[in-house]
C-alpha cells in the first residue's frame, strides 16, 4: 500500500468509537517504517491495571482525610449513661451528630470483650467509670485516630477484614 501524502505534511486523525464497513474489513496498521504493527498495543503509554486491593487504598484515603476534617467537639452536652463502651460510642454520636473513627468503633468493642469473664461484667460502666471521663477518653482517642492514622494501615486493617464496613458510620448530615 502506498502513502498518497508525503511525510512531511501534518495528518488529521480522527478518533471514533464506531467503525465504518471498511474499516471492519482490516485491522492492520502500518507504523512508520512499513512494517505491519498491532493496534491492541501502544508504544508510549504504560498499561495501568487499577485492582481492587488499589480501589480499597483510595477509599482508605478519601475516608481518612474526610475524617480529618471533623472537628472534635470542645463542649460536651450532657452527661451520658452507658452500660457498655459501645453504647456510650452509639449516644455520643446520636448526641454530636458525628461519626466515630473505624478505629475508635473498633477499640470500643474491643474494651466491651475485655469485659466478658470479668467479676463486673453486667454491671453497668457508668457505675464503674465517671460518663464525663468516659466521654472525654473516647473523644481523646479520636483525636488521635483522626489526626495520626496513616489510610495505608486503615487499607490493610480492611483488607484482612471482609466485614470492615460494619464499623464504619454513616455520615450524618448536619441540618
Amino acid at each position: 500500500m502506498k502513502r498518497t501524502m508525503p511525510w512531511s505534511e501534518p495528518v488529521d486523525v480522527i478518533s471514533s468509537d464506531e467503525s465504518s464497513s471498511s474499516d471492519s474489513d482490516v485491522d492492520v496498521d502500518y507504523g512508520l517504517d512499513g512494517q505491519q504493527s498491532s493496534n491492541d498495543t501502544t508504544t508510549d503509554q504504560p498499561t495501568v491495571e487499577i485492582t481492587s486491593e488499589d480501589l480499597l487504598f483510595k477509599r482508605a484515603e478519601m475516608y481518612q482525610e474526610y475524617m480529618k476534617q471533623l472537628p472534635i467537639p470542645t463542649q460536651r452536652g450532657s452527661i451520658i449513661p452507658f452500660i457498655s463502651w459501645v453504647g456510650l460510642g452509639k449516644s455520643i454520636k446520636q448526641l454530636y451528630q458525628q461519626p466515630l473513627h473505624y478505629l475508635t468503633n473498633i477499640l470500643l468493642k474491643r474494651w466491651d470483650q475485655l469485659r466478658f469473664g470479668s467479676e463486673d461484667e453486667h454491671r453497668p460502666l457508668d457505675t464503674i467509670i465517671h460518663p464525663c471521663k468516659a466521654e472525654a477518653t473516647i473523644w481523646l482517642i479520636e483525636e488521635v485516630h483522626r489526626l495520626t492514622s496513616s489510610h495505608h494501615h486503615l487499607a490493610k486493617l480492611w483488607l484482612s477484614d471482609p466485614m470492615y464496613h460494619v464499623f464504619i458510620d454513616s455520615i450524618f448530615q448536619n441540618s
